[in-house]
């Protein structure tokens, strides 16, 4: 079901480790920092997408609704911010791992063994965000809940890790 799933503790620098297995078309995605409350895409001070980027849904004219991806919507991008590199799923179905590390503003996304992310977010460019910055209410969050941004898809999850950097 869609909705936020959320830890009970707050992370403020961190590093987190999963396995997901997307559906056909799968979407979810991680929110990082999430204060607790409100859309977990723009209050957090992130969120990371976890997609099925390559299904035709996303790519083909046929799907006018979901149709033209953009890259900042790729898997493991900063949500509408900050793309990441793509083509290290893993075919539908299979399990993925992927470790995320969050320190300050900086965020690292490592899929499969490959490093598809390396930015910080406070540097970037917010001209070149799919939305004002202004959208991305949580931006400046340096502590907050570590959770999953469901979208109604059955994305699945196991052998979740999440380690406090002092």
């Amino acid at each position: 079901q869609g909705g936020t799933l959320f830890t009970a503790a707050q992370y403020a620098d961190f590093v987190s480790r999963l396995e997901f297995q997307l559906p056909p078309a799968g979407n979810n995605g991680l929110a990082i920092r999430y204060p607790g409350t409100g859309d977990g895409s723009y209050s957090s001070f992130c969120e990371l997408q976890i997609l099925d980027d390559g299904h035709p849904r996303y790519n083909d004219p046929a799907y006018p609704k979901f149709y033209n991806l953009k890259p900042q919507q790729a898997h493991g991008s900063v949500y509408a911010r900050v793309a990441a590199h793509r083509g290290y799923l893993r075919p539908t179905g299979q399990w993925n791992f992927q470790e995320t590390t969050v320190i300050g503003t900086t965020v690292k996304v490592e899929l499969n063994g490959f490093v598809i992310l390396d930015v910080d977010v406070a540097k970037t460019d917010p001209t070149t965000y799919m939305y004002p910055i202004e959208k991305f209410k949580g931006r400046d969050l340096l502590q907050g809940h570590f959770g999953f941004l469901g979208h109604n898809d059955p994305v699945r999850f196991r052998e979740i890790q999440i380690r406090q950097i002092k």
